[in-house]
């Protein structure tokens, strides 16, 4: 069996690399250029209990640790006034430390033999499971994954469904070398990551390595009422200037990233030799989860085609299990974001943290 990847993200990396442990070949095909194409995001916090069990799949726990960045599971919810009203520290025992995305796929790549992804093949149709480029060249795939992401190439295959706007969306912005150019915000984020809601808004932000400060301010908004961001600020009036300087001062042009989603409970019957996994199959606001899930269904579609000698069965054993982690992340993100932008804020995260 040949498996044919399209998608060089943490999750088709890591179906390539646990295929390899049990000695499936695979191809990967990624349209970016090289690895470094473009930035890979800030930092991501990987689970006990989903994606550090696809690294555990993968082998690759000690190097894993290694990119693990100390402190940064501390967290604080701040109010508008900038005063703490929940604070918790790193003491090195928490079940979801923070790496930086870049390096998490970085480790995906080196662990995987030479050739095993092909740059720049960015896929222009399938038809069936022939896959073409936009060269013009075509591949017949044996099993073809669609790791994709939301706007995947090979969901249609399986699913008429298209991500639609979630209702949310953020700003994202950078402070660099902040806590000698900006000390007053460094001071405010803390040592990881901090949360500021408010009414059907608020201000977020994680501490990354080198002194990098990277924030969202984040809406519950129509699409188009964004426009050309200039009537953001006017938002926070009010608000500490420790937090809105998250935004007023950014390093880096600030970039309108709206949320989208599939619908929830999203699945499709089986269809011979195709499957999805991680955006292209749940695509669902930003919750944390969405690197964790990608990189355990990577792991599980792997482990379900080596324990199965039959493709067919290891496909539909596979698909039922994610169905089902799919919805109850979904049900997850929903109590979350009601929790940071509904009726009550900050007083409904405030809840949520002190019951987990």
């Amino acid at each position: 069996m040949h498996v044919t990847i399209i998608g060089a993200g943490l999750g088709g990396l890591t179906l390539a690399r646990v295929l390899h442990v049990h000695g499936i070949p695979s191809t990967v095909y990624e349209a970016e250029e090289s690895p470094t194409a473009r930035s890979q995001g800030g930092m991501l916090d990987i689970h006990d209990y989903n994606g550090q069990i696809a690294v555990e799949a993968a082998g690759l726990m000690d190097e894993f640790r290694a990119l693990v960045l100390p402190g940064r599971e501390a967290m604080r919810v701040l109010d508008s006034g900038g005063a703490v009203l929940f604070e918790k520290g790193d003491d090195g025992t928490g079940g979801r430390p923070e790496v930086q995305r870049a390096d998490l796929r970085q480790m995906l790549l080196d662990s995987v033999p030479a050739g095993t992804v092909r740059w720049g093949c960015k896929v222009t149709g399938v038809l069936g499971r022939t896959v073409t480029f936009a060269d013009g060249a075509t591949v017949d795939a044996e099993l073809l994954v669609g790791a994709d992401g939301a706007w995947s190439r090979v969901r249609p295959l399986l699913s008429d469904a298209k991500p639609e706007y979630a209702g949310v969306s953020f700003v994202e912005t950078y402070l660099h070398d902040a806590d000698t150019r900006h000390p007053e915000v460094a001071k405010a984020v803390g040592g990881g990551s901090m949360f500021a809601p408010g009414q059907g808004k608020g201000i977020f932000a994680h501490r990354e390595a080198g002194g990098v400060l990277h924030a969202y301010v984040e809406f519950t908004r129509p699409v188009e009422w964004f426009g050309d961001l200039s009537h953001i600020t006017a938002e926070f009036e009010g608000w500490a200037p420790e937090l809105t300087a998250l935004l007023t001062e950014s390093d880096t042009t600030p970039v309108f990233r709206p949320h989208f989603t599939l619908p929830s409970g999203h699945r499709w019957e089986r269809v011979p030799g195709v499957t999805l996994i991680g955006d292209a199959a749940h695509l669902m606001p930003p919750n944390g989860e969405g690197a964790n899930l990608a990189m355990l269904d990577g792991a599980e579609l792997a482990r379900a085609l080596a324990s199965h000698d039959d493709v067919e069965t290891a496909l539909a054993t596979f698909e039922e299990a994610m169905f089902v982690r799919a919805v109850e992340t979904a049900e997850e993100s929903e109590e979350m974001l009601q929790s940071l932008f509904g009726d009550e804020p900050p007083q409904k995260l405030l809840d949520l943290l002190i019951d987990a």
